[in-house]
């Protein structure tokens, strides 16, 4: 164990016992399950006192990485590292609306357009079967008008969720579901839904899922930038006129 760590450096010592602990086990040194040494030979490896070490293990453990357990037999054990992890601090970027919508929306563009792409490519039946029942759902909201724009909104998310999911790929996965989970912040700040936004909503999703059925990727893409880019363009809008 005394390889694991070295003599933290004193001008910075909390951050160099958060930086080491967690390479350690980013880089495999420290596997899933395994138990960090005793604090007190912790504190002796790292040359640091009690407070700053127990301090820094506060910060590991809020960051997921490792779990404190009290009690005889206790310690600290080393976590899985999940999507939870790589997705929190963007929830929180935009939960708190720090992100522009025009960084939002360009980073979206890219992003979903070739989520689609790659979904038109490889859906299997069953895929293109769960996109109609999403897409069908999306409809029955959607002619129902604003009264049912709360679930119109679900619907829309599930189905740029399924797309994501078709990939198999768990950073569009993950990224995606964090964006989608969290947008509609912006939606009640800057969109105003009604009828006709909501049913051109829904035939900007029916026109993706025939390219998508159709193996049509790089029109799939077209399609998702021009959708994402059009309502960016409402919510610019809405934005201009509130400020």
């Amino acid at each position: 164990m005394e390889s694991l760590f070295r003599t933290t450096r004193q001008s910075r010592v909390f951050r160099d016992v958060v930086d080491q602990i967690q390479e350690a086990i980013i880089d495999g040194r420290l596997q899933t399950g395994d138990k960090l040494p005793a604090e007190r030979e912790l504190k002796d490896l790292l040359k640091t006192s009690r407070s700053t070490l127990r301090e820094a293990l506060r910060v590991l453990e809020q960051k997921g990485l490792i779990e404190i357990k009290l009690g005889v037999g206790g310690g600290s054990v080393v976590r899985s590292v999940s999507t939870d992890q790589v997705t929190e601090s963007l929830d929180l970027l935009i939960r708190s609306q720090k992100i522009s919508l025009i960084h939002l929306a360009d980073f979206r563009e890219g992003v979903e357009g070739e989520v689609v792409a790659i979904a038109a490519r490889t859906a299997s039946a069953q895929n293109l079967r769960k996109l109609e029942l999403l897409l069908k759902n999306a409809k029955f909201y959607a002619d129902q008008g604003p009264a049912k724009l709360e679930e119109f909104l679900k619907a829309d998310k599930d189905l740029h969720l399924a797309f994501a999911s078709i990939t198999g790929n768990l950073v569009y996965i993950s990224v995606l579901q964090t964006i989608h989970n969290n947008i509609y912040r912006y939606y009640d700040r800057y969109l105003s839904m009604k009828d006709r936004e909501m049913k051109e909503n829904y035939q900007d999703l029916k026109a993706i899922v025939d390219t998508v059925k159709h193996g049509q990727a790089e029109t799939a893409r077209l399609l998702a930038k021009r959708h994402v880019r059009r309502f960016y363009e409402y919510m610019h809008q809405h934005q201009a006129v509130q400020q």
